[in-house]
């Protein structure tokens, strides 16, 4: 791995070198490492980039590591990468995406991941998203997530940009089947001229399926967010969808919410609210001797906690 590789390694995860246990790292479209643990194994596909994740039952509290690094600018990445989560099983996944540019071309990583949980399985999947460099190429960086949560499943996702990538477009599509729940947290934060748009799809086909979808957004400069949530209840089901944003500068955010019952024990909620800091939290924190900007990075940070 060359020093940009680690640099973005430590952004995107918690780490900074080679991990321990199951991990595969890619690097500007190939693989820069890769280990299987003795209940993940990790092998590449054979008809297209990416890779298989099999997780057994017998995988406790274990961690896997899948991030992918574009180091320079001029490079256009795409990987497919499934996980196969087995009944019983209980893992983290740690993911994420480090883009660098260093010229006038742009570099774009498309990361699409296919969930595939079992009967009671659990799993919580991290994934950060950073850009850095000097070059004015755009950054970008466009996810999908889709995910078919078994009887009694349970997956969380917690998903984090803050900064530096121009552009990103996010789809989410989970289907739930009986006693499975999904909890989706997201965190946003632009600037400059960048766009961020982000679109979740829950269907809730099981009898006791809930979801909770909460995104916490910033929009700073000339920066556009546009979010995008529907759930759709099917049968006995609980579905929670929430856009809290903060619009600073010239920012603006689109919050666009979507709400499909089609049965009466389908019980659905939504709420939203966009809006600038409130000028006595600046007040507030300011009679304690921060500048204005200290104080509003401080309400900004604890919002995006």
């Amino acid at each position: 791995m060359n020093e940009i590789t680690k640099q973005l390694l430590g952004l995107v995860s918690d780490l900074q070198d080679v991990p321990q246990g199951a991990y595969n790292i890619r690097e500007d479209g190939a693989c820069a490492g890769r280990q299987n643990s003795e209940h993940i194994k990790i092998t590449p596909k054979t008809d297209k980039p990416g890779i298989d994740i099999h997780i057994d039952g017998s995988t406790k509290g274990e961690k896997v590591y899948i991030p992918a690094c574009v180091t320079h600018s001029n490079v256009e990445d795409l990987v497919y990468n499934d996980f196969y989560v087995a009944a019983g099983a209980d893992v983290i996944i740690v993911a994420g995406c480090g883009v660098h540019t260093d010229g006038e071309e742009e570099s774009k990583h498309n990361g699409i991941h296919r969930f595939f949980l079992e009967k009671g399985a659990h799993v919580v999947y991290l994934e950060k998203h950073i850009g850095i460099g000097s070059g004015t190429g755009q950054r970008i960086i466009n996810p999908q997530t889709w995910a078919e949560l078994a009887e009694g499943s349970y997956m969380e996702m917690n998903t984090t940009q803050i900064k530096g990538v121009d552009s990103t477009s996010r789809l989410t599509k989970a289907k739930l089947d009986k006693d499975a729940r999904m909890v989706i947290r997201e965190k946003i934060m632009t600037h400059g001229n960048q766009l961020a748009e982000s679109a979740f799809e829950v269907e809730l086909n099981g009898e006791g399926s809930g979801a909770d979808l909460v995104s916490h957004s910033v929009a700073r400069g000339h920066s556009q967010q546009t979010f995008r949530s529907r759930i759709i209840g099917n049968t006995v089901c609980t579905g929670h969808s929430e856009c809290d944003a903060i619009v600073m500068d010239h920012g603006v955010v689109h919050a666009i919410p979507e709400l499909t019952a089609n049965s009466v024990d389908a019980s659905l909620i939504h709420e939203a609210a966009i809006g600038k800091i409130a000028g006595e939290q600046l007040i507030k924190l300011m009679t304690l001797g921060l500048t204005e900007k200290e104080a509003e990075s401080k309400i900004i940070d604890g919002f995006l906690k």
